[in-house]
């Protein structure tokens, strides 16, 4: 268990940070990028459970405590005495795709694009669906110049999928959605 005894450290006043394996790395680094967009995604995710109750509640609930695994995972870089490390694993990514399918399955079939919109919850999820979307691209961008767990990304990838079926299940399972009109302000 972590045990937090003093929030402030001044380690990072130079514009540095620590790593899991106490490399130090600039600040803007593409890793400390892409596990601060990670830890951005739960933000907004602890945001839109404002107003979710519920299984929806419960699975974003699952989800924010994998976003920390995820951030731990992509702060603690491959190499010698990193066996062991907290890694996302194929079973986080395997039961987003059992909910996505359990929250599709009811949904009404999609005509067009939705906009952001209908329901509170929708509209944060949406939210939260772009960021990780941003996390995503952190990630791919860290992963083209050092070798990171690639269950990483695909966790992030169906991350935002999940969430975009969430927002439709919570939007009258897409009776409510606001959609899309092409060219309707011409």
């Amino acid at each position: 268990m972590v045990k937090l005894t003093k929030i402030y450290t001044r380690g990072g006043d130079g514009g540095k940070t620590s790593l899991a394996d106490g490399t130090r790395l600039p600040k803007n680094n593409p890793r400390i990028a892409a596990y601060g967009t990670v830890d951005e995604t739960n933000a907004t995710i602890g945001m839109a459970r404002l107003h979710t109750e519920g299984e929806a509640d419960a699975m974003l609930g699952r989800i924010q405590n994998d976003m920390f695994d995820l951030g731990a995972d992509l702060a603690t870089p491959d190499g010698d005495g990193m066996e062991g490390a907290l890694r996302i694993q194929q079973s986080q990514v395997d039961r987003l795709e059992r909910e996505i399918d359990a929250m599709n399955e009811s949904l009404d079939p999609l005509n067009s694009f939705t906009l952001p919109g209908g329901s509170a919850a929708s509209a944060h999820l949406h939210l939260c669906r772009t960021v990780s979307r941003r996390a995503e691209r952190d990630a791919i961008t860290l992963a083209a110049t050092e070798d990171i767990n690639p269950v990483a990304i695909k966790y992030l990838n169906r991350l935002s999928d999940h969430l975009f079926v969430m927002t439709r299940m919570l939007n009258g399972n897409g009776k409510t959605d606001v959609l899309w009109v092409p060219g309707e302000n011409r």
